[in-house]
């Protein structure tokens, strides 16, 4: 019964040496390039929510969480002349200081300014500042 339906729908899929195989006997290029695999098809809504959580699209960060409280953290005259770029893989807070005088305001301040992004939610685990000069 298996077979009869085969016949009467889709033909049948062989593996993928088979296919190589029949191709080499017959002298003809592969359908499908070698370095490709395939995968069974998924419904586009799936593949996008899986590259959105995998890539954290429009999902709040503790980098944007930092961003949007750095004035309240820094004071405003820091703020203006610093931000808060990134957290490393050493959970290191990157802090950009485009002035030697607010660069080293900051680095003086580093253990409050530590203590006040560990209040920000998701942040808790940084355990330094990196200060850069930029």
């Amino acid at each position: 019964m298996r077979g009869l339906s085969q016949m009467q729908g889709e033909p049948h899929r062989f593996s993928r040496q088979v296919e190589d195989l029949i191709a080499s006997l017959r002298r003809i290029p592969s359908e499908d390039p070698s370095h490709l695999r395939r995968r069974p098809t998924q419904p586009l809504s799936e593949v996008i929510e899986s590259l959105r959580n995998k890539h954290g699209i429009g999902r709040p960060t503790a980098e944007q969480a930092i961003r949007d409280v750095w004035p309240d953290i820094v004071g405003q005259a820091n703020a203006a002349y610093s931000h808060a770029i990134r957290i490393d893989e050493r959970s290191r807070l990157v802090v950009q200081a485009s002035h030697a005088v607010v660069r080293n305001e900051l680095f003086l301040n580093r253990a409050e300014i530590l203590e006040r992004v560990h209040k920000v939610p998701g942040c808790s685990a940084i355990r330094q500042l990196h200060l850069i000069q930029g």
